[in-house]
């Protein structure tokens, strides 16, 4: 229910700040299932978070799950009244990404360690990510839309070749602290998986 991730929203943070605003705004047209997180781990290589819905709520995997301030990961598994997600925290976790105003993308993924900070690697030099830019959701997924909140570059390393950029960024979410988070009934996954079998 967009009611329900809007007083969400609006709760974890009374002065909505504008990236916010800008997500709540991409996610106006979606249909969301609100949930609350039952279990979570974070010190783990591969981590995992269950939620309270399940099938029975119309949840199915490939789903996206997202919380309040951004991505949170992707259902893997359902029961009837119970879903498992794959958390952005997990090694098999690669979440398409881009530097927000650029068409120049990559791959989110975490390589372990601090459960704030994941990477985004083979960034070409000609894009010039600046410290404080942010990363988003690029769209070329079928379980986000295009612009969700990530994360903000915290760090700029050279690739080991030389020839491109690996982004150390900042996660806008707390894995650890979340617990109410919503699973996005995303239309156009089912066109793009569609297109993608043909």
């Amino acid at each position: 229910d967009l009611n329900v991730l809007r007083h969400e929203l609006a709760e974890l943070k009374k002065d909505t700040s504008v990236t916010q605003q800008y997500q709540m705004d991409l996610l106006k047209d979606i249909e969301m299932i609100p949930a609350q997180v039952i279990s979570n781990s974070v010190r783990q290589r591969d981590n995992l978070i269950t939620i309270n819905v399940g099938s029975n709520d119309g949840v199915e995997p490939e789903m996206g799950v997202i919380s309040g301030t951004g991505v949170v990961g992707i259902v893997s598994k359902v029961t009837p009244h119970y879903a498992l997600v794959l958390s952005v925290l997990n090694s098999r976790s690669s979440i398409s990404c881009r530097l927000r105003g650029t068409e120049y993308f990559g791959y989110m993924k975490w390589n372990g360690g601090n459960p704030l900070q994941v990477s985004m690697d083979d960034v070409p030099r000609h894009a010039k990510p600046r410290i404080g830019d942010i990363v988003e959701t690029n769209g070329f997924s079928s379980m986000f839309p295009p612009g969700i909140f990530l994360g903000r570059v915290a760090q700029i390393h050279n690739s080991e070749d030389g020839l491109a950029y690996s982004l150390e960024i900042q996660m806008s979410t707390d894995i650890a602290h979340v617990q109410n988070v919503c699973v996005l009934k995303y239309h156009m996954k089912e066109e793009l998986d569609s297109l993608r079998k043909e």
